[in-house]
């Protein structure tokens, strides 16, 4: 049986090495036990590469982290609102990030290339170089001017989340809440609206995972393209306000879009709870639940490795693997497999990106 390898919906890996408290100096390219992502991990679980995204952190300075910001309630919790972060701040972190992919790419000697075209995606995962998809989690990285995406654009972005969870100045996140409905706040500002168009002008992906409701509606009435969340669940099956509800997932289906299941074990499980314990079956039956949702063309991975815990038995990228062999004891077929695998996101990304 040949190894099928997984194209992945999102990590935050960049972050994870550029900051000390969290990567503690590792590298990419060394095997270790910090992290979720690196070239000799990704190697042993079949890793044929994923959004890699640019997230800014809220500064040290103005107090907020989401662990001070956590309310324990009797039936689950409530985050408090993060602060929008200044734009020249958020561009400087995001302009920092980007360089780091790119030099991770000239560093790896092959093994890892930022790809920008359908192509270029389908060619790496053939010959097995890792494929690095260049994207902004929070349009706030652009600075204040949706005019500045062409530029990245012309830099290799090729994926846009318009926002993570807090506001800007095109759109408003949902704050982490459970249970919660993810309709949080105010829709799309004309800012955002302008940048929709511009993402569908460039064939630039517009990601719509941490949006809240009303923006997710004010996309999918303006974009042209298929609608995608690269890293969120089932709303049916966990009601955090990150989940999507039945409405917006038979949205997504009817666009041709497609959404990327999340490892993150609080997007998971009934409960909300943060237990790496929580079984390969939690994941299972979020990707049952979307196919039935969206058909088996609109379902892949999007892990949040290295920006969530996920559970024991995924472990990190090498235990991609067993994630596999769950869903296919599942049923899940070979035909079936290389679809969640890497073949629906090379499917909407070709209808998406322009080359």
């Amino acid at each position: 049986m040949d190894e099928i390898r997984v194209f992945d919906g999102h990590n935050d890996t960049l972050l994870n090495l550029h900051l000390p408290d969290r990567g503690e100096g590792r590298s990419f390219f060394e095997r270790s036990e910090l992290g979720h992502i690196d070239l000799p991990r990704a190697r042993e679980g079949g890793f044929g590469g994923g959004f890699f995204a640019c997230y800014v952190p809220n500064p040290e300075d103005d107090g907020w982290t989401e662990e001070s910001a956590l309310t324990i309630t009797d039936d689950g919790y409530v985050v408090s609102d993060a602060p929008a972060v200044d734009p020249t701040y958020a561009r400087d972190f995001a302009d920092g990030l980007v360089a780091s992919l790119f030099h991770l790419e000239e560093e790896s000697g092959g093994e890892l290339a930022v790809v920008r075209t359908a192509d270029e995606l389908e060619s790496c995962l053939r010959d097995g170089t890792v494929a690095a998809i260049l994207h902004f989690e929070g349009a706030e990285g652009l600075g204040s001017d949706p005019e500045a995406l062409e530029g990245l654009y012309e830099v290799g972005l090729r994926s846009l989340g318009l926002v993570w969870s807090r506001p800007n100045a095109y759109a408003s996140g949902v704050p982490f809440r459970f249970p919660s409905s993810p309709d949080t706040g105010p829709g799309l500002t004309g800012a955002g609206e302008e940048l929709v168009r511009e993402c569908n002008r460039l064939g630039v992906m517009i990601d719509l995972s941490h949006l809240n409701e009303r923006g997710f509606w004010d996309v999918a009435e303006l974009s042209e393209a298929p609608l995608v969340a690269t890293h969120s669940n089932a709303h049916a099956l966990c009601p955090t306000s990150r989940n999507l509800t039945d409405r917006q997932l038979d949205a997504i289906r009817d666009s041709g879009g497609m959404v990327g299941v999340n490892f993150a074990v609080g997007f998971l499980r009934e409960d909300g709870g943060e237990s790496e314990d929580t079984p390969l079956g939690a994941v299972v039956w979020h990707v049952d639940y979307l196919v039935e949702r969206l058909g088996i063309d609109g379902v892949g991975f999007g892990s949040d490795f290295d920006g969530a815990k996920v559970p024991k038995k995924i472990g990190d990228v090498s235990g991609l693997p067993a994630l596999l062999a769950a869903l296919r004891e599942h049923g899940y077929d070979e035909a079936a497999l290389k679809k969640l695998a890497h073949e629906n996101w090379g499917r909407v990304l070709r209808a998406t990106w322009r080359g």
